[in-house]
Parts: structure tokens; C-alpha cells; sequence
């Protein structure tokens, strides 16, 4: 039977969760929804597609399920003329021995609660596609981990000895044309708790930081175990509020092992984090401190306090004047950009200035200094500014 795929693209995330509910009936949608929303896991929808030509609702779609700090796809295949079935869900091409419900499945054993989960579906229960989704991974981790401890190579036996009792550790086995046979060794390192300053963020997902460490697999005995790759990784929320590719690693030492080396990482982190929350504080008085010269901001973002923008005058002549504060205020100095409210290019756009990060600026000074500074720049600045947007004006004539 022909399938009909629709990619989806990118969009806000509760929008584009509407828009793909539509493509389904109320019982699928309704198990999909409850999948996207209560996840603990941040599972994203790649394609949806429709089972035959005619059909009125799709039935199956793509699934990105994170795994090691990437995604796997898995296809979820319901039938849309019997949509109170459990669907079926196929396994990637690289991944043909993962059978969890067969009795001869390579490496396998017969999973109790997946032949539950299916014996016991309720299609006006929303929550069924989600603890199948979730159950199906925790096998999958299973699968992978033993993979890896199946492998001739007695350093990774040792790490995964060492370090296996951490909680939330993924291991996976790297191979395939495009990949060089390796291990992957995702492990979590701080577990945050950012409700003091993000009251109100709408977070669905723990905000963790992990150590990615890939180990080359050995070909041979004799050969001399190399240092493996590290790379730290953070959520989209916890970069706006630090900056992880700016951390030094420290050095692998040779003959070092994870369980040596985490210790010192997690130490240095922890200071760094303190010191990045400590600057969502600063930021915050410094957004207070511009209203007595300016006035009430008209936006600012309130939970990282990254972003301000305030209106300003020079005679007869109003502009606006965007505030983009660095991850390390007050060490480093807001961005300014003037924006002019009366003149327009020939698109129809406001004129706007260069990126202004030029000004006399001290991380000493108290914010009343700093915003008190700024000020006497823009007075001064504003002059200029006219000046160039008058000069555009002529250009676009």
C-alpha cells in the first residue's frame, strides 16, 4: 500500500504540536499528544504519513528518541481503519538483532512488560504509546550496554566496571560506513535545580549537564589505549544561562580512568555554574537600575535576563536602544543597537545602528555607575545616530 511522508519543519513548539495532532484521528492524536507533552524525554516528531492515498487520517509517523546524546529513529505504525490497535514500531536498519519481544532474539530475553503493556492496551488511555515508547528504550539502553560489555577490550570493561554505577549513564556502540567502531559513554554530571531562577519557565525536561566520552575500540591487544574524545553537553535552556563551550576540559592523563577524571571535572563546574547564576542576579539589578534614567522598560526578558529594550529621545528625535547582556556580565559589557522610530529604509525597515560595545565600562563600578555611564553614551551617541539615519534617508531617495 502507497505511503504518503510529509516532513515536518521547524516552529514554536506548542504550534507545531497543534499542527500535527490535525493530521490525525482523536484516538491517535490523543496518544501522540500525550507522548510530546508528558514525556520525560525530549522525543520530537520527524515526519508524519498517511497509510494509503484515500486515507482520511495519517497513522504512522517518525520518532526522534534521544539515545547517548543523539537521536534514533524508530517508525510508529498504527492502522487507521482500526485505530483502537497498539501500533507496531520498526527498529533502525543498524539495529536488526534489537527484538525485544522475540524468545530467540540475539542477547535477548523475553520482556514481561512489553507483552503487558500490549495485552493489556486501552485505546481511550492516552498514556499507552508513551510507556510503550519508554519501556522499548529502556530496552534498547539494555541491548546497547550489552553490546559493549560482548566487546574483546579489556579497558572499556574496567570503565564500564567504574563507572557503571552512576545513575542516568547511556552506553552505546558506534559503528557503521559513516562512524569508526567506538564506544560512547554518555554521563551525566550536575543535575540542576534552576527553579529559584527560572520561576515560571515552562521546563519539561531536567536540566542536566553530560560528559561525552568516546573510546575507541581496540583492533588488537597489543595496541596502546589513546586518549578518548571529550566534549561537555547542555540543554538548549542551560546555554542561556552558561556558556558550556567556553569551559577548559582538564587534561586526560594517560592511564586515567572516568571515574578518576569526573570528580575534578564536576568540581570545576559547579564553580562555574554558582558563578553563571550569580550573574542572572547582576543582570537582573542592572535591568532594574535603567528604569530610573529611561524609564519602564518596553520588553525584557525576565528569566535569563539577556535582553532589554528601552525607548530614548534626543530632542525631537526617538529611537529605541536594544540591550543585549553576555552570558558573563558583568565581566564582559552589554551590546547596545540603536534603532530609529521615524526612519525606514526602502523596505519598510527601521534604520538601526552598528553594535556598540565601545563605551566606558568597568565590572567594578556599582550598576547605578554603569547605567548612569550608558547613559551619558547614548546623549552623546544620539547625535551621531541622527545624523546617520539622515544620511541613509538620502541614499534610499
Amino acid at each position: 500500500m502507497a505511503s504518503l511522508r510529509m516532513e515536518i519543519g521547524e516552529g514554536k513548539g506548542e504550534e507545531k504540536e497543534k499542527g500535527i495532532m490535525a493530521h490525525f484521528s482523536p484516538l491517535i492524536a490523543s496518544q501522540l499528544d500525550y507522548l510530546l507533552t508528558r514525556s520525560p524525554l525530549a522525543i520530537k516528531v520527524e515526519q508524519v504519513s498517511y497509510g494509503s492515498r484515500n486515507a482520511r487520517y495519517a497513522d504512522r509517523f517518525t520518532l526522534l528518541l534521544p539515545c547517548c546524546l543523539d537521536y534514533i529513529k524508530w517508525d510508529v505504525v498504527y492502522n487507521s481503519q482500526y485505530p483502537w490497535v497498539a501500533p507496531d514500531v520498526i527498529f533502525g536498519l543498524d539495529d536488526d538483532s534489537f527484538q525485544p519481544l522475540s524468545f530467540t532474539g540475539e542477547g535477548q530475553e523475553t520482556s514481561q512488560s512489553i507483552w503487558g503493556i500490549f495485552c493489556d492496551w486501552k485505546y481511550k488511555d492516552p498514556s499507552g504509546l508513551l510507556r510503550l515508547i519508554l519501556e522499548l528504550r529502556n530496552l534498547y539502553m539494555g541491548y546497547q550496554r550489552k553490546r559493549v560489555e560482548e566487546l574483546d577490550d579489556p579497558r572499556l570493561k574496567f570503565e564500564i566496571s567504574t563507572i557503571i554505577p552512576r545513575e542516568g549513564l547511556e552506553i552505546c556502540l558506534l559503528s557503521g560506513i559513516e562512524r569508526s567502531d567506538g564506544v560512547k559513554f554518555a554521563v551525566p554530571l550536575l543535575d540542576l535545580d534552576l527553579s529559584n531562577i527560572l520561576a515560571g519557565y515552562p521546563l519539561r525536561q531536567q536540566q542536566q549537564i553530560f560528559l561525552q566520552v568516546i573510546f575507541p575500540v581496540r583492533k588488537r591487544q597489543s595496541e596502546i589505549p589513546s586518549a578518548p574524545h571529550l566534549k561537555l553537553v547542555a540543554s538548549t535552556t542551560l546555554k542561556e544561562l552558561f556558556d558550556i563551550e567556553d569551559v577548559t576540559l582538564p587534561v586526560w592523563v594517560d592511564g586515567m580512568c572516568m571515574a578518576e577524571y569526573i570528580p575534578n571535572l564536576e568540581e570545576n563546574l559547579r564553580a562555574q555554574v554558582s558563578e553563571a547564576i550569580a550573574s542572572v542576579n547582576a543582570r537582573r539589578l542592572f535591568i532594574e537600575a535603567l528604569v530610573p534614567h529611561f524609564g519602564r522598560p518596553l520588553e525584557a526578558e525576565t528569566v535569563f535576563c539577556r535582553r532589554v529594550s528601552i525607548l530614548a529621545a534626543s530632542g525631537n528625535f526617538s529611537f529605541l536602544v536594544h540591550f543585549t547582556l553576555p552570558i558573563q556580565f558583568p565581566k564582559q559589557q552589554p551590546i547596545l543597537t540603536f534603532q530609529s522610530s521615524q526612519h525606514f529604509d526602502s523596505q519598510g525597515m527601521p534604520i538601526t545602528s552598528r553594535l556598540y560595545a565601545d563605551y566606558p565600562w568597568s565590572p567594578r563600578w556599582d550598576v547605578s555607575e554603569m547605567t548612569q555611564r550608558i547613559l551619558e553614551f547614548i546623549v552623546e551617541e544620539s547625535i551621531n545616530f541622527k545624523k546617520f539615519c539622515s544620511d541613509a534617508l538620502q541614499l534610499h531617495r
